[in-house]
C-alpha cells in the first residue's frame, strides 16, 4: 500500500485517469471545493478591500501601512492563483490543468505564499522598531518600508525558481487537487532543496517573528515597571499589544506549522507514511491564511478599521467616537540605559 501510495502521490493525474483512482468519493471533494470556495472568496473579498480602501484613504498611505497592504496583495494572489483552481479540482473530482497547470500553479501559491510569509516577518520587525526605538538612532522612514516590500518579494522569487530549472520540483500533494512542492521525492537533488526551502523560507521567518515580537513584549513590560503618572495607560497598552501578539502567533502557528512539520517529518524519515486525506489538513490551514491574515493584521490596526468598517457596512461606524490612531504608534516608549522613559506622541 505504502510503495502504491508514493508511486501515484509522485506522478501527476494521468496516473490516476489511466488507474481510474480516487483518494475520496466524490462528495468528499465536493465538500472540500466548498470549504476551499468559502476561502478564497473570502480572501479575495476581504483582500481587495483593504487595497481599495487604502488607495482611497491617504491616511493610509504611510510607511507603516506598506507591509500590511503587501500582505493583502499577497494573499490575493494565493486566494486566485491557489485557492479558486483548487475549489474548481475538487468539483471536478481530480487535477483537471495537466502537469503545466500544476507547475504553473505549484510555483504561484509558493511564491505568493513564501512572500505572504515574509511580509508577516517584515511587520514583525516594524513593530519592534517603532516600538522599542521610537526616538533613538533608528528612525522608520519609507525607504525601510519600501526596503521590506521588495525583500519579501526577491526573497520568494529566488527561492521558489530553482524547480523551474530542474533543482527541485511542483507536483500534486494531499488529494491530489493542488499542487506544491514536491516533499515526497527522495531524488537527493530535490531533498536538498526542500531542506534549504524549510530553513530559508519558514524557520528564518518564523525566528524573526518570535524574536521581534518577544523583545517588543519585554520592552513594554520595562516601560510599565518604570512608568508613574501614566503606568495605568501603559499598562492597558501593553495587555493591549500582548493580546494582538499572541492572537498573531498563534495565527501563523495554526496556519503554516502543520504544513511545514508534514513537510519536515517526510523528510527526516523516508518510511513515513502520511494518508493523501490527512496531507490536505495542513494545505487547507494554510490556505485558510488567506482570510485569517486581513482581519487579524488589518482589522485589529484602529487606523485601518476606522476606514474599512464603514465602507462594509455602507457608511455606518460602531465606533464613531474612536480616535483614529495606528496600534503600531498608539503608544510607543523607549527605556534607555539611563532608565528614563521617552514617549511619543500619538500620531
Amino acid at each position: 500500500r505504502r510503495s502504491l501510495f508514493r508511486f501515484r502521490f509522485q506522478n501527476t493525474d494521468k496516473v490516476c485517469k489511466k488507474s481510474n483512482c480516487l483518494l475520496l468519493p466524490q462528495w468528499g471533494y465536493t465538500l472540500l471545493a466548498l470549504i476551499m470556495g468559502v476561502f478564497s472568496l473570502g480572501g479575495i473579498v476581504l483582500n481587495i478591500v483593504v487595497i481599495a480602501v487604502t488607495a482611497a484613504h491617504r491616511k493610509l498611505r504611510q510607511p507603516l501601512s506598506y507591509a500590511l497592504v503587501n500582505l493583502a496583495v499577497c494573499d490575493l494572489g494565493c486566494a486566485v492563483f491557489g485557492g479558486l483552481p483548487t475549489t474548481f479540482n475538487g468539483a471536478m473530482g481530480r487535477f483537471s490543468l495537466g502537469r503545466l497547470g500544476c507547475v504553473f500553479g505549484g510555483f504561484a501559491v509558493s511564491f505568493f505564499g513564501i512572500s505572504a510569509l515574509c511580509t508577516v516577518a517584515v511587520i514583525s520587525v516594524e513593530r519592534y522598531i517603532v516600538v522599542c526605538y521610537p526616538m533613538g538612532a533608528v528612525l522608520f522612514q519609507t525607504r525601510h518600508a519600501v526596503a521590506g516590500v521588495v525583500l519579501s518579494w526577491v526573497w520568494s522569487f529566488v527561492w521558489n525558481t530553482p524547480p523551474l530549472f530542474g533543482w527541485g520540483s511542483y507536483d500534486l500533494e494531499g488529494v491530489k487537487i493542488s499542487c506544491a512542492p514536491n516533499w515526497y521525492s527522495r531524488d537527493a537533488a530535490n531533498m536538498s532543496y526542500i531542506i534549504i526551502y524549510f530553513s530559508l523560507c519558514f524557520a528564518v521567518p518564523f525566528s524573526a517573528i518570535m524574536v521581534s515580537y518577544s523583545k517588543l513584549l519585554w520592552t513594554l513590560h520595562k516601560v510599565t515597571k518604570l512608568q508613574t503618572s501614566e503606568s495605568r495607560r501603559t499598562y492597558h497598552v501593553e495587555r493591549q499589544v500582548a493580546r494582538m501578539v499572541v492572537v498573531m502567533v498563534l495565527a501563523f502557528l495554526v496556519t503554516w506549522l502543520p504544513y511545514a512539520a508534514m513537510a519536515l517529518a517526510v523528510i527526516m524519515d523516508p518510511s513515513l507514511y502520511v494518508d493523501p486525506v490527512i496531507a490536505t489538513i495542513p494545505v487547507y490551514l494554510a490556505k485558510s491564511s488567506t482570510v485569517y491574515n486581513p482581519i487579524i493584521y488589518i482589522f485589529m490596526n484602529r487606523q485601518f478599521r476606522g476606514c474599512v468598517v464603514p465602507v462594509v457596512l455602507c457608511g455606518w461606524s460602531p465606533w464613531p467616537a474612536e480616535a483614529q490612531i495606528s496600534d503600531a504608534a498608539t503608544t510607543v516608549a523607549s527605556v534607555h540605559k539611563n532608565s528614563k522613559v521617552v514617549e511619543e506622541p500619538p500620531s
